[in-house]
């Protein structure tokens, strides 16, 4: 699941967009949105909250090439099988898309 913050005035589409494109190499269409859930960072010894949204993706284009600053390995998993996720939205959003429902319920 690449991911990222939006930067000034982008939209969170375009954001999605990018950081495909810069953390794994590939160009994807966004096809479904799934849902926006609150969720929440730590910066500078601070809770900051953040509204964090997710799209089902199409890879249309690029070679899969790992931006080793970002990450240290990839893998295709299965959506009903996924591993744990780095943040509680993730878990959420995923749970979402497996089960068909209109995702951001909290």
């Amino acid at each position: 699941m690449p991911g990222g913050f939006c930067d000034a005035w982008e939209a969170p589409a375009d954001a999605a967009v990018r950081e495909a494109r810069e953390e794994l190499g590939l160009s994807v269409q966004l096809d479904r949105f799934v849902g926006m859930y609150i969720g929440e960072y730590y910066y500078q010894d601070e809770r900051l909250p953040v509204l964090d949204c997710f799209w089902q993706a199409s890879v249309v284009g690029g070679e899969l090439t790992l931006d080793e600053t970002e990450a240290s390995e990839y893998a295709w998993l299965p959506l009903s099988e996924p591993p744990p996720m780095a943040f509680a939205t993730q878990e959420r959003a995923l749970a979402d898309l497996v089960a068909g429902r209109p995702g951001g319920r909290q």
